[in-house]
């Protein structure tokens, strides 16, 4: 079992343990220590979001990795991509993220991508803590000429946006389109509106005044509803809105209808089996992803792969199926042709290259799926436990899945970001689904002192 690491690196309240600057200094070491493998000098690039406690931790994280005899390469805020992409493309050892992702200003969280810009696999996180544990690492410290430096990347953003150019096909451009862009103060504040002013579009952007404090603060991914108001009040042809670093996007069609990750999905892996680029016809989706993605690739002769949640996960299958598409319902898109890790601006960049070639408007391309009614509600509890072993709640699950048969299901999972269990059923009656999720998040609450949410 891991002590810090979750789903997607360390996560929590800034300047509370786990995330504070002492554990900083000592995660800094122990990646250092972790990915030097020769006597040659070894480099680590760090990029950060717009939270203010980025600041602190950045800080710690240059000491801790600095001590251990590893330099680093500073490149400020820039989107959760962007970092895997510089650190693959300077051929860096390893790069860090400082970021809570769609989480409130609050918190914060270190996150790490390997040489070749990739997340670091289970065994990886593993090895870290335990040096950081075992104390084993404390007696190693490098002198005089064997301490590391600290050097700013300053053109990493203008990198990170000539990469994101050259994924948009160089016979179209986007002249003629209305944008909405939201960029939830987060990380992109500068490169998405630039990219997609650059490629010619008219961009309205949102969300692009970070403050320290008012990352994902009503707006972004997590508020689709402000971007399609934006959408309207300008006659735009969709949105597009970003979360805090970037990682993820979510559309609104020219009417403000929200566009989610499984229609982007179902969009792009129908287009890619027209032009026979999807590999092997597959999708790759998470166990989240709604059934109605699972019909609509059946009926066009694809395959679709699940895992569990998390954009690590999927893209751990891809690699390990050979596959090139997948994502998440919540807007993570791994296109493995461009980027080894989930980018909110590359997704939109593909999505409206489909749109320019086939000449048509977001709401039409998302009719190829019809999602099923779907309800989540989250259940906020001191601790994990199996929740299949208390009776009460086992056998109501069984009773509302007996029920739904092959139309429907239960799903109950635990966040790996925040202290949440979350509870989804899927069916084909919206009022019935959410009567009997409702009963069931009571039944938790009431079992093991948690608070239901919707």
């Amino acid at each position: 079992m891991k002590k810090l690491f979750g789903t997607d690196g360390v996560r929590g309240v800034a300047n509370v343990y786990p995330m504070t600057a002492e554990m900083a200094m000592q995660i800094g070491r122990a990646a250092a220590y972790t990915f030097k493998n020769s006597k040659r000098r070894h480099r680590i690039v760090i990029g950060k979001d717009t939270r203010l406690s980025g600041y602190m931790l950045e800080s710690a994280l240059v000491a801790g990795i600095c001590s251990m005899g590893v330099d680093v390469l500073l490149v400020g805020p820039l989107p959760t991509p962007g970092i895997a992409n510089i650190t693959s493309s300077m051929r860096a050892d390893a790069g860090v993220v400082i970021s809570a992702s769609h989480n409130p200003f609050e918190d914060n969280g270190i996150k790490f991508f390997s040489r070749d810009g990739f997340k670091l696999p289970d065994e990886k996180e593993l090895m870290m803590e335990e040096l950081i544990f075992s104390k084993q690492i404390d007696s190693l410290r490098p002198t005089a000429k064997e301490v590391g430096k600290a050097y700013r990347i300053d053109d990493a953003a203008g990198r990170y946006t000539v990469f994101l150019k050259s994924t948009f096909p160089k016979d179209l451009d986007l002249s003629g389109l209305k944008i909405v862009l939201d960029c939830a103060n987060g990380a992109a504040y500068k490169v998405a509106p630039a990219v997609f002013e650059e490629l010619g579009a008219e961009v309205i952007a949102i969300g692009v005044k970070p403050n320290g404090t008012n990352i994902n603060a009503g707006c972004g991914s997590l508020h689709p509803e402000v971007m399609s108001e934006q959408v309207k009040l300008h006659g735009a042809d969709l949105g597009i809105a970003l979360d805090g670093d970037a990682d993820r996007v979510i559309f609104v069609d020219e009417y403000g209808n929200e566009v989610n990750g499984d229609k982007i999905m179902a969009i792009c892996a129908l287009d890619m089996m027209k032009n026979g680029t999807l590999k092997q016809d597959t999708l790759v989706a998470t166990v989240m992803s709604n059934m109605g993605l699972d019909i609509a690739m059946k009926k066009a002769g694809g395959h679709i792969v699940k895992t569990q949640v998390g954009d690590r996960y999927v893209v751990e299958e891809m690699v390990k199926g050979g596959y090139n598409l997948g994502g998440e319902q919540s807007g993570h898109m791994i296109f493995l042709d461009h980027n080894t890790t989930g980018d909110g601006v590359l997704s939109a960049l593909q999505v409206l290259a489909i749109m320019q070639r086939r000449q048509k408007r977001l709401s039409e391309l998302a009719m190829v799926m019809e999602s099923l009614p779907q309800v989540l509600v989250n259940v906020r509890l001191a601790q994990k436990s199996d929740i299949m072993q208390v009776p009460e709640v086992a056998n109501l699950v069984r009773s509302v899945e007996s029920k739904l048969g092959d139309e429907g299901r239960v799903l109950i999972r635990y966040s790996g970001t925040e202290p949440l269990l979350r509870i989804m059923l899927e069916g084909s009656d919206e009022g019935e689904i959410r009567g009997w999720a409702d009963e069931i998040a009571s039944t938790v609450a009431g079992a093991l002192g948690g608070e239901a949410r919707g």
